[in-house]
């Protein structure tokens, strides 16, 4: 029996994390922006053709004109797959 402490392996916790990136994937499929933080704790913005930009974002500013692009990121080579949203 498994430890109910022992996050990210419950099924609750792996069908979660299954549902995120189905919404990431059909995000990008519909021509959307995906906006997440990454594993460095960078915002990051991810446009349908793959390219992504550390963005920052400015409070108080209307949906869609709230951030401001910092620079262009480099895809870490051999990356074909969506980044872990935990």
């Amino acid at each position: 029996m498994a430890d109910e402490n022992d996050y990210g392996n419950r099924p609750l916790d792996q069908a979660i994390r299954a549902a995120g990136r189905r919404a990431f994937e059909e995000t990008l499929a519909a021509g959307l922006p995906v906006f997440y933080l990454d594993s460095e704790g960078l915002n990051v913005m991810q446009l349908p053709d793959g390219r992504r930009f550390e963005i920052r974002w400015i409070p108080g500013a209307p949906s869609g004109e709230n951030y401001a692009i910092v620079r262009e990121l480099k895809a870490p080579r051999g990356l074909k797959r969506v980044p872990s949203l935990t």
